[in-house]
């Protein structure tokens, strides 16, 4: 199988963690945002690592920047999908423009990714890892655009899992509950204990994990929350 690894979605929390974790065990990882400003800063901190900008949310920037990947460093082995977005607020408070901007960037864009590296993963094996939310299995009064985008990409996730599976392909889908350790984070819950929050390292270990997972014992679903976390 390939040792590419690229990360769709990546910031100064999951992501980074995540290509640091796969440079770490000899991948050859691709990152991806929207911002060159984010991607130039990061990837001072991932060995190896190439970057491009990419809309996940355009199918001719996702079909251009996956092209490249291609020629540039061969087939992908390993996609994981961390991108997410989402206005938070009930029905009533967000209008149709979140609402379709939240279902593009966790759902089609997610979609429009794995379209790109399946065919190659068909015939040489590979892992689809997508991060996902407690959202997508209950719609809280205020993530009427989150948890219904969150649903949709769990969906997809299990669909593309069961058509897949038996071609050699392992796609897993990561629920994460909690709060994840950043700055921003900190920031908003100062008085929080350590215990509260998610380390993206931990996480990035996990997904690791999953990748080197036997046939015989694959996992799909997978919730990680802090142990303080309430559920």
């Amino acid at each position: 199988m390939s040792k590419i690894c690229v990360i769709a979605g990546v910031g100064p929390g999951n992501g980074l963690s995540l290509g640091k974790r796969f440079a770490a065990a000899g991948y050859e990882v691709v990152l991806l945002a929207r911002s060159e400003a984010k991607l130039a800063e990061i990837s001072k901190q991932v060995p190896g690592s190439r970057t491009f900008v990419c809309d996940v949310t355009d199918e001719s920037s996702v079909t251009d920047t996956f092209q490249t990947i291609t020629s540039q460093a061969g087939r992908v082995g390993t996609l994981i999908y961390n991108a997410g977005a989402g206005v938070f607020g009930s029905v009533e408070d967000i209008d149709s423009v979140s609402f379709e901007n939240a279902w593009r960037v966790n759902a089609l864009g997610c979609f429009l990714c794995c379209k790109q590296v399946i065919p190659a993963m068909k015939n040489d094996g590979g892992n689809i890892i997508i991060i996902g939310a407690t959202a997508s299995k209950r719609g809280g009064a205020k993530f009427a655009a989150f948890a219904s985008a969150k649903a949709a990409q769990y969906n997809l996730a299990q669909s593309i899992a069961r058509h897949l599976g038996p071609d050699g392909v392992h796609v897993s889908y990561i629920i994460i509950d909690g709060v994840i350790d950043i700055p921003r984070t900190r920031e908003r819950f100062p008085d929080r204990e350590d215990t509260f929050f998610l380390k993206p390292d931990h996480i990035a270990e996990t997904v690791y994990n999953l990748t080197e997972q036997p046939p015989s014992a694959w996992t799909f679903e997978l919730d990680l929350r802090p142990a303080a976390e309430k559920w």
